[in-house]
């Protein structure tokens, strides 16, 4: 059973049609959804975010994205809100139990709410997702149960769900590697002529990677419906942007021949439009996008990691600043979207999804201990065999008293 009510898929279907309807891909002359105007240049001549809520929560138009949310209703923005909320909620309650050693590592998402809240709820249903390993908000919107997410770092399962059952592929830790799954994915939609589109997730950090080179050329000679979203947290581990690329990641898409854009990762909205645009020229047979959503990895990279080896708390602190969910709420509040009352259920709610989700964590059977011997080979194997009877013995030296 999912954490996430019925009533919140039907708002993310809803939150993530743009009025499309079901038919055979067009072809790459398509109209269905041209470029809007590049962004502005800031007077230093560096290009200026896409971002349709300022970190104050005060609303910016946009001639090229206002289309795109112009049918968000105010339960819509509560939505979006209760998604990031409920998200930071469950990545907080799996850090800690994975500092009380219930969990083997975690992967947090502090910071990255609205990118994944925003790109996720553009989705179709009929959109196939391929994440990495931190995509705990898009998960979340594709119906995964968030337990599942945790089994898989608990050690009890290899990712727990099954990828057709919500277009959702399984976690990929090798770096970048996804990308070109998804790029193959999407040759294979756009032969079959379905008009659904793909996206692939990944970081500055793999942006570096040659996997995401060979998809970005591939996804552009075969015009691919796939969008590749970049959440760039300014730290590849302890490595900064500036130390992988001298020009901002999007603008490495015009050198493949498909189109680039910048947006506000802290601002929900933006992410939503954006993907939206992106999503729609894919599905109208415009090929690929580059998506680069700049936002901060409030956390460490992972629980292993301490990031105060490398980067200043000043840097985290002006981050703080452009929270994700304060600017949500701050807009809810200055437009009276949202009451007292809304909040305080929400808290509850958000309470309730702390003790489940440690509950059932703590409730999940050990796996077998004999299961790695499994599918090791299709056939058997005689040192498999072997192996298996030495740790079966090692295993019965412990009821022996031996192993002691």
């Amino acid at each position: 059973m999912t954490v996430e009510s019925t009533a919140a898929r039907t708002t993310r279907r809803s939150a993530g049609t743009t009025g499309g309807t079901a038919g055979k891909r067009t072809t790459a002359k398509s109209t269905a959804a041209k470029k809007p105007a590049a962004a502005k240049k800031s007077p230093s001549g560096e290009p200026e975010l896409v971002q349709l809520l300022t970190p104050e929560g005060k609303r910016v138009k946009s001639a090229a994205y206002d289309k795109y949310v112009t049918g968000i209703t105010p339960e819509d923005l509560r939505g979006l809100y209760r998604d990031m909320v409920l998200t930071r909620r469950f990545d907080a309650e799996a850090t800690s139990l994975q500092r009380q050693g219930e969990l083997g590592l975690w992967a947090s998402l502090l910071g990255q709410e609205a990118a994944q809240i925003g790109s996720g709820r553009a989705t179709r249903e009929d959109d196939y997702v391929f994440p990495t390993y931190r995509e705990h908000g898009v998960a979340w919107c594709r119906g995964v149960d968030p337990t599942n997410l945790l089994g898989m770092f608990r050690g009890v399962n290899n990712g727990g769900w099954d990828p057709n059952s919500n277009n959702f592929h399984l976690y990929t830790i090798v770096i970048g590697s996804q990308t070109l799954h998804a790029t193959g994915y999407a040759m294979g939609v756009a032969k079959d002529g379905a008009d659904s589109a793909v996206i692939a997730y990944f970081g500055d950090g793999a942006s570096s990677q040659g996997d995401v080179a060979e998809s970005f050329t591939f996804s552009a000679v075969y015009n691919a419906p796939v969008v590749f979203f970049c959440q760039n947290n300014q730290w590849a581990i302890s490595e900064p942007t500036e130390r992988q690329t001298r020009v901002p990641l999007y603008q490495r898409a015009q050198g493949y021949g498909f189109p680039g854009v910048r947006v506000d990762g802290n601002d929900v909205l933006a992410c939503l439009a954006v993907t939206r645009w992106a999503l729609e020229r894919a599905r109208g047979g415009e090929g690929p996008t580059l998506v680069e959503a700049y936002t901060y990895r409030m956390g460490a990279h992972t629980t292993s990691d301490d990031p105060s080896k490398y980067r200043a708390d000043e840097e985290r602190e002006a981050w703080e600043a452009k929270d994700p969910i304060l600017r949500l709420r701050r807009y809810l509040e200055a437009s009276n979207h949202a009451d007292e009352g809304f909040f305080a259920e929400l808290e509850a709610e958000s309470e309730a999804l702390g003790k489940r989700v440690r509950e059932a964590v703590r409730a999940m059977p050990d796996p077998d201990h004999f299961a790695i011997f499994e599918n090791v080979y299709a056939d058997g194997h005689a040192l498999v065999d072997e192996e298996r009877a030495q740790f079966a013995a090692y295993q019965a030296s412990f009821a022996d008293g031996e192993g002691a």
